[in-house]
């Protein structure tokens, strides 16, 4: 029985970008699951949030802030599985670019609005302030999670591997 060590050649990326993908993937998910569920109780409130950004007519801001904690909620369930990730992975990208453009156009227009990300959003209240660049600054790093999936998507225990029977980890000796 012969042992082999483990090929140098490549440094430890091929070993530990697996687990870092993971870490992206589980991470994501729980983003998407959180925001989803903070907002699928009340779904007028989150067409209401929609609405403040004032970028669309009320009635196709209402629809759409209804249908988003579901968008979330199916995003956040795909990537826990695993399943479609580098497609999930490009559709949250695109979904966090535009929460970004939101974001900075509610803040260059002088909206004083609460994101809606995780709750309710909407008006804030006389007195309040909107923290626009922390948000901006969370939804580029759940944009850099996103971005890393969409070039290395395959991550050990998911849907996706198991369909595809290969292993995560190369094998850079071949």
């Amino acid at each position: 029985m012969s042992v082999t060590a483990p090929s140098t050649r490549g440094g430890r990326w091929p070993v530990v970008r697996p687990w870092l993908g993971i870490a992206a993937r589980l991470g994501l998910a729980a983003v998407w699951l959180v925001a989803g569920a903070s907002k699928v109780s009340d779904l007028a409130a989150s067409g209401r949030a929609v609405n403040a950004y004032q970028v669309m007519p009320y009635d196709v801001a209402t629809v759409i802030g209804a249908a988003l904690p579901f968008v979330e909620l199916a995003l956040g369930v795909l990537l826990l599985l695993g399943l479609a990730t580098r497609l999930v992975a490009g559709v949250s990208a695109a979904l966090l670019v535009v929460f970004i453009v939101g974001i900075a156009s509610a803040w260059a227009r002088g909206l004083a609005i609460d994101c809606g990300c995780f709750g309710s959003g909407g008006q804030l209240a006389a007195g309040q302030a909107p923290s626009y660049l922390p948000e901006i600054l969370r939804d580029l790093g759940f944009l850099v999670l996103a971005g890393f999936l969409l070039i290395w998507p395959r991550t050990p225990v998911s849907v996706d591997g198991w369909l595809s029977g290969e292993p995560v980890v190369e094998d850079e000796d071949e």
